[in-house]
């Protein structure tokens, strides 16, 4: 009984580290952001709202994220059917160079993101496209595909049989039966893919340093290139709004489908 102990209070203590840990950029960031002075202190210097209102009046701040919302959007719009229709293959069906897929999804572990931007700009950059938004959601989508087909593969792997069979058998053509009993049994993984692509590309910066140009620059760029010459206030009171779309669409995921799932996914 006092070695269970031990072991718990031990397991517990690393718990709490690994919290605080991965907590505390997060709170020094959103007290920063309620501070009444002219610089990132803390703790704060008083408490006060003028930083939100300061950003909600930057234009250039405000524009930045709706760009960022339109790569989001544009890559979570690709994302859906491309990862939908591989996961679902994977995981029902023989497919030829499997191995070679599967390679293709431990990429975003194994070739650094610098590497793949470059490739990306070299490539946008020879068909004139650079300097466009929508090749960004395009790059965002190419990138992290792999974590939207995890996604539905294990959707698609509890997926039983049987009743494919049996819409088969009561006359649904093909289609039909992907439509009607496939999509809806893998809805789970398609709404956890989804909603991580967004976030992915929402926070994507060295993809789009690397596509943009400052005409078109996008909320994670836009605020490197602030806090090259002065971090202020206003900075962090962003960055908060950035942490709440995240927490809103995890928040939402939970909701529709539970953390588990897109635990499992993983």
């Amino acid at each position: 009984m006092k070695g269970d102990r031990s072991k718990a209070v031990t397991l517990w203590t690393f718990v709490a580290i690994a919290l605080v840990m991965l907590s505390a950029p997060t709170l020094v960031v959103l007290g920063a952001s309620f501070t009444a002075g002219n610089m990132i202190t803390f703790p704060p210097e008083g408490l006060s709202l003028k930083w939100y209102a300061e950003i909600a009046g930057a234009t250039d701040l405000r524009d930045a994220f709706l760009r960022s919302l339109i790569v989001a959007t544009i890559c979570t719009a690709i994302s859906i059917p491309t990862g939908t229709l591989a996961g679902i293959a994977l995981a029902k069906y023989r497919v030829r160079f499997a191995a070679g897929v599967q390679v293709y999804l431990l990429l975003p572990f194994t070739v650094p993101l610098i590497g793949s931007g470059i490739g990306l700009m070299l490539i946008f950059g020879k068909w004139g496209l650079l300097g466009q938004l929508w090749p960004v959601g395009v790059a965002c989508a190419v990138i992290n595909l792999p974590f939207m087909i995890w996604a539905v593969t294990a959707s698609a792997a509890s997926l039983d049989p049987d009743l494919e069979l049996a819409a088969a058998n009561c006359g649904a053509p093909p289609l039909s039966t992907f439509l009607a009993v496939t999509v809806p049994a893998v809805t789970p993984g398609i709404i956890t893919g989804a909603l991580l692509m967004f976030i992915l590309a929402l926070n994507e910066f060295l993809v789009s340093l690397l596509l943009v140009d400052a005409r078109i620059v996008t909320l994670p760029v836009q605020i490197y290139n602030s806090i090259r010459s002065i971090i202020t206030p206003d900075l962090a009171a962003i960055s908060v709004v950035f942490i709440a779309v995240a927490a809103i669409a995890i928040a939402l995921l939970d909701w529709l489908v539970g953390l588990d799932i897109f635990l499992k996914s993983k």
